[in-house]
């Protein structure tokens, strides 16, 4: 049994055990199944679905019961399937917790109907996660073989003609990130260690590749002039308004709350609350007072993603602590975590956005804000 396959695994017991986040082509496999079923447009060799389609699946189509899954600019879902559909590969790139890897993820399942095959990007990534390894023990006992390769998810999306996700490309070392020269280029992966036909291993249709990266990693590790050629570039923006992200947090954090055991649905009024505050702090919050005067902006990133990750904490506070929805104090215990992850300085800005910018706000749940700013840790 697969994750891809069912979003339960089976316990040494007998009971199943739900998955905590199924891929994405298991959490809507009735919508993508629905979209198969009726797609009659045009699509492009390897593709499970038409551009059309893998359009309405990323941003919904309330006629048809499909959910809009990704916020954001139409006209950038749009870019990436055309660029997807060519021979170039696609890069996507803004702050953290703007939804690239979930625009990614939603992608890869309107395509190839899997979005695992996904490599992991960081200091420790080496060549043999991204293309292929070996299992030691068969390749002493039988010498190199397709029995002793392991493919990594390159080569399975080359063979398979399948979207590969490469999640934070720049985090990699150079050499690492420069393998992908030939695979985006050439559209082959070489085993030297093999003879014959099982030496060259030819993308099918349907492969190719969507990276992202974080602004703020620009520097760590470069990407070289030649790798930037084989991939388009589109930026993912934060959310631009109040309302769209306020909908959007607690669509997700309704959901989290549910497969955490939290019975009662986040008050609205609460994450109004939080989401303004993530919305202030990102914006400067009177930055241009100085650091006597304004809070100034955190170092750290206050991300959609983060702030749906406090208001789960919240929930979850609030629930298994006094079995009540999480409250206004509850944000001010959970924010520290999020906002002095990068420096010190952070939580004082924290503290004097709490003391300065927060009575100025009307509402009796941004008055109790204010009177839990003692909660805020050190």
């Amino acid at each position: 049994m697969t994750v891809r396959d069912e979003a339960r695994i089976e316990m040494p017991d007998g009971e199943a055990a739900p998955v905590q986040r199924p891929p994405a082509e298991v959490r809507y496999a009735e919508e993508l199944a629905a979209l198969r079923a009726g797609d009659r447009d045009p699509r492009p060799p390897g593709w499970e679905l038409s551009l059309r389609a893998a359009r309405r699946f990323v941003i919904g189509d309330a006629d048809a019961g499909i959910s809009r899954k990704f916020v954001g600019n139409p006209s950038l879902v749009d870019r990436a399937l055309v660029t997807l559909a060519t021979s170039r590969g696609l890069m996507l790139v803004g702050e953290p917790g703007t939804a690239k890897s979930l625009l990614s993820e939603l992608i890869a399942a309107a395509v190839s109907g899997d979005s695992t095959l996904t490599v992991q990007g960081g200091a420790a990534t080496t060549e043999d996660q991204i293309k292929y390894g070996w299992n030691y023990a068969l390749l002493v006992a039988e010498g190199p073989s397709t029995r002793s390769l392991v493919p990594a998810p390159m080569l399975r999306g080359m063979a398979e003609g399948r979207l590969v996700r490469f999640e934070e490309i720049t985090r990699c070392p150079l050499e690492v990130q420069d393998s992908l020269l030939s695979l985006l280029s050439e559209r082959v992966v070489a085993i030297p260690e093999l003879t014959g036909p099982d030496g060259m291993v030819f993308a099918r249709q349907g492969f190719n590749v969507i990276a992202t990266a974080n602004t703020r990693d620009r520097g760590v590790n470069e990407m070289s002039v030649a790798l930037k050629r084989r991939f388009n570039f589109e930026t993912v923006f934060p959310i631009p308004d109040l309302d769209t992200e306020l909908a959007l947090v607690e669509a997700e954090v309704t959901a989290l709350l549910r497969r955490s055991g939290v019975e009662p649905p986040p008050d609205r009024d609460v994450l109004e609350v939080l989401v303004g505050t993530f919305r202030e702090l990102r914006a400067g919050a009177g930055e241009k007072d100085g650091p006597g005067g304004g809070p100034g902006r955190p170092s750290a990133v206050m991300s959609t993603a983060e702030a749906v990750s406090v208001a789960h904490a919240v929930g979850v506070r609030g629930w298994f602590l006094r079995g009540e929805a999480g409250t206004a104090a509850d944000v001010v215990a959970c924010l520290a975590g999020t906002a002095a992850k990068d420096s010190p300085e952070d939580l004082a800005r924290l503290r004097r956005y709490l003391e300065q910018r927060v009575p100025r706000r009307r509402g009796p749940q941004w008055k109790a804000l204010y009177d839990a700013r003692h909660l805020l840790a050190d």
